[in-house]
Formats: structure tokens, sequence, C-alpha cells
């Protein structure tokens, strides 16, 4: 339509190229009233499943795109429907002249190139400052973390030692056990210090306590819920610590504090039992390894009677612990700080006024018996009813700053403790079926700190390190079919010289 055929039959260049550049100004048709239409264009949105479909087509690809401008909308549209004699240059010769003056750049938008650019900036600002703030709390969670790890480890092993030294001048377990139990009243005291010093709103001693009490019911901490929900749990506890004060009379310190880690073996078997958890086929494992460990612990010193009571003291308190936890969780649930702390200075308070009466028992029958209260190596007692203290209070507490798994990792650590210290201080033979005892329940207990959801994890880490490779594979290939062709361009002779 745009070449003008003359008499001669030939065709003038100026002609031909006045007659295909027809301005789209001077169209009697344009596209500029119907403009609002195609705006809104640029924010359609087109469903997956048709972009999967038509995924082969441009003009689906261009519309979704953020950087679409209306010029290259209409350059589209006009191409497509063949309207007069347009022609792609026209346009760009039209932008081409128009963008020195700065009148008719689109105010709607900026440049695609300027956007995606702005875009990206932003993103980027705020993806790093994310990855920042993300970074600098895992660091200080790991940092506290492993000051958590430590301080268990130290406490648990230093009041297991330290009660074995006990032992040598005072041979009361029991009384002991519940000396150490009357340290839990500080409990609640404690946190609410730290209540006064972290907290913006402070609270009364009696409006904290009263908030802390509604755990135990909507009347509060009552002479029933006292009964019903406190003193079976003040049992468990005085049982517990009892068993495992009396194992260490019996055993050594290694085998007691590697006897206990299967607590958390006998916690998941009483959870999936009673509480109906997840069956977990690796933590059936561990629960077998535990189970395993204990028979080879007590093969290794040959099956003698002391050995066998202590290992079954110890096991004893590892279930009691167990049964402690799971029941816990079946009747009250689960506690907030406050309530967790009131909960152990109840404990206290069971403990004085109804455990009181065994040590005295004990005493007058003559079955722990000293012969004059100056005869109490008061400092170890002390010592070790302050370390008891610290590490529940680190176990009950430290999730607030840093991972639980951290936190149980410092009880499995302590066992190493306390065989370097068993092996300079006691005539302890550590033969080989003890080492392969205590690796395989330290095996066990590693294997229950693995989360929930550590098969689904572990299957998309290795479906990301199968696709990672198929990736590499290709580009290491195309890069040594681009070497040997360059290397086949360089041995090939060229034209030049059979030219002379």
């Amino acid at each position: 339509m745009g070449i003008r055929e003359f008499p001669n039959g030939t065709a003038r260049g100026k002609t031909v190229a006045i007659g295909m550049r027809r301005s789209p100004d001077v169209s009697p048709r344009r596209l500029s009233d119907i403009s609002p239409q195609l705006r809104q264009l640029k924010y359609l949105v087109v469903d997956e499943a048709i972009k999967e479909d038509l995924k082969w087509s441009r003009s689906v690809e261009d519309l979704t795109s953020a950087t679409v401008g209306l010029t290259s909308i209409e350059e589209r549209i006009l191409r497509i429907t063949g309207y007069y004699g347009y022609q792609p240059w026209a346009a760009s010769y039209k932008k081409d002249a128009m963008l020195p003056g700065g009148d008719e750049r689109s105010h709607d938008s900026p440049a695609p190139a300027e956007a995606q650019a702005q875009a990206g900036m932003e993103a980027g600002g705020r993806g790093s400052r994310c990855c920042w703030t993300c970074s600098v709390t895992q660091l200080k969670k790991i940092f506290w973390g492993v000051l958590v790890v430590l301080g268990v480890c130290s406490s648990w092993s230093g009041s297991t030692q330290l009660a074995k030294l006990t032992f040598k001048k005072f041979d009361a377990p029991f009384t002991l056990t519940w000396f150490a139990t009357n340290w839990n009243f500080l409990f609640f005291p404690l946190y609410y210090i730290g209540h006064v010093c972290k907290s913006a709103e402070k609270q009364s001693p009696q409006q904290k306590y009263r908030e802390c009490c509604q755990f135990f019911g909507d009347n509060g901490l009552t002479l029933k819920a006292f009964f019903t929900k406190a003193a079976p749990f003040g049992v468990l506890w005085t049982l517990t610590n009892y068993l495992y004060l009396h194992a260490i009379k019996k055993i050594n310190t290694t085998d007691v504090s590697v006897l206990f880690c299967c607590n958390k073996a006998f916690v998941f078997l009483l959870s999936w039992i009673v509480l109906r958890d997840r069956f977990m086929g690796v933590r059936i494992v561990a629960a077998i390894l535990a189970i395993a460990g204990i028979v080879m612990m007590t093969y290794a010193d040959g099956f003698h009677s002391h050995s066998v009571i202590g290992i079954a003291l110890v096991v004893g308190s590892a279930s009691t612990s167990a049964l402690y936890k799971v029941l816990f969780k079946l009747l009250l649930g689960s506690a907030k700080f406050g309530e967790a702390a009131l909960f152990l200075s109840v404990l206290a308070v069971f403990n004085v006024l109804f455990v009181t009466c065994i040590p005295i028992i004990l005493y007058f029958t003559k079955v722990e018996y000293w012969s004059s209260f100056d005869d109490i190596p008061w400092g170890s007692i002390c010592g070790f009813s302050v370390l008891l203290l610290t590490f529940n209070i680190l176990l009950n507490f430290g999730i607030a700053i840093t991972y639980p798994t951290l936190i149980s990792l410092g009880i499995v650590l302590s066992v190493p403790v306390n065989v370097v210290v068993d092996h300079y201080l006691s005539d302890i033979e550590f033969n080989s079926v003890r080492v392969i005892a205590i690796v395989i329940i330290g095996l066990g207990f590693l294997l229950l700190l693995l989360p929930e959801e550590w098969d689904e994890w572990l299957i998309k880490l290795l479906t990301r390190l199968k696709v990672r490779k198929k990736e590499e594979i290709p580009e290491g290939n195309g890069d040594i079919v681009s070497g040997l062709q360059n290397k086949s361009r360089r041995t090939r002779p060229s034209m030049s010289s059979f030219s002379h």
C-alpha cells in the first residue's frame, strides 16, 4: 500500500520511504482511544495452568512481564492485526526523536532498565538487611547455646562428682535428696527478679503469683490442685533424685551418667504409647541401642551384685524421670516460664511438708545415721545443691535464649568429662565392652535429638544435590565441546596460506 509504481515500472526510494513511514499521529484510527484499557494489560494476571500451556507464546510472556510498556503492546497489536501500513521502526523512530526533549517519556513508570535496576537494588537491600538480621540472631543463639551447653555439662558432671565425694563422709543419699530439693523454692523468686529486671510492665509479686497460678486451674492453687497436680510430681521428683544418688554409691560416676542418658529413649517410648506421638523408625533404633548399651554395661563388670544393683537403680531413675516428663505433658500440658518456676517452687513446698518425716525416720532407725551435725560436710552438700539447682534452671529456662537441642547436648557431653575424672581419681577399668556400651548409648542419645522432619530435610538435600549435579554435567560437557571446537579452529589451516 505504501509503494507507488510509476509509468516506467520503477519505484523511487524516497517515495517508498515516505509512503511506508505513515505517522501514527496523523492516522484517522489510533489506539489512544482505548489507552486506559491497554494500561490495564500491564497488570493482567495469567493463570499458571494457561501460562504452562502457552509458555511458547511470546505475547503471553510479554503481557505477564513487568517491564512491558504501552508502546510495545501497541506494536504487537498493530503488527498482528496488520493495521494500515504500520512498520515497527515508525514507533521506534518517534520514540527516539521524542526522548531528547523529555516531554513524551512515559510518566507512569520509569524505563524498563531503570525500573528493573531500581527494583533489584530495593530487593537486594531488603534481602541483605533480612539476611544480616537473621544471621546476627542465629549467631547470638548459637553463642548463648555454647554457654548454656558448657553450663549444663559442668553443673551436671560437677554435681555427680561432688555427690560421690560427699558420700565418703556423709552416707545419706535420701537426706541429701531432701536437702537439695528444698532449694527448688528459689525458682519463683529468681524468676520474679528476672521479670523485674527485664520486663517493661512490672507487676507486684502478688499479681505475678496470681497470674502464674492460673496454670493449676481457674481457681488457682487450691488444696485439691495441690494434691492432684503437684503431689504426684513431687513424689516422682524425689524418687528420680534418690535413685540416681543411691546408684552413685554402688557404681562409678561414668556408668551412672551414661545410663541416665537412656532417659531420652524412655521418654520417646512412653510418649509413643501414652501420648500417641508420631512413630519414627530412627527413634526406635535409638531405643534399641539404649537397651543394648544397658546390657553391655552390665556385662562389662561381669554381672557382680553391686554393679547389677547400681545399674538397676540408674535405669529406675531414668524411668521415673521419663514418667515425670510424659505425665506432665499429659496432665498439665505446656507451661510458660513463670508457671514452670512456680510449679518447681511448689514441689519444694511439698517436699518440706510431706517428705521431711522420712529423713527423720531414717536417722532414728540408723539407716542413714551420722554421729553429730559437726561431722556433716556442709560445704560439699551446699555445693551439690547449688550445682543441681543451676542444672535445673538451665534445663528449664535455657530454651529462652537458645535451641533445645543444644541444651540436650550438654547432658551427653558430661559423659566424657566424667570419664576423664574417673580415669584419674578412681580405679575404673575401661575395657572394650564398657567403651562400646558408652558409644552405643551416646549414639542412641544423639539419634533421639534428630527433629521429626529430619527425613524430609534429608530428601530435599539429596534432591538438590542431584539437580545440581545434573546442571553441572551439561555445563562441563559444553565446556569440553567448546574447547574442542576452539582447538579445531586453531589447528585448521587458514585460506590465506593457500592463496600464496
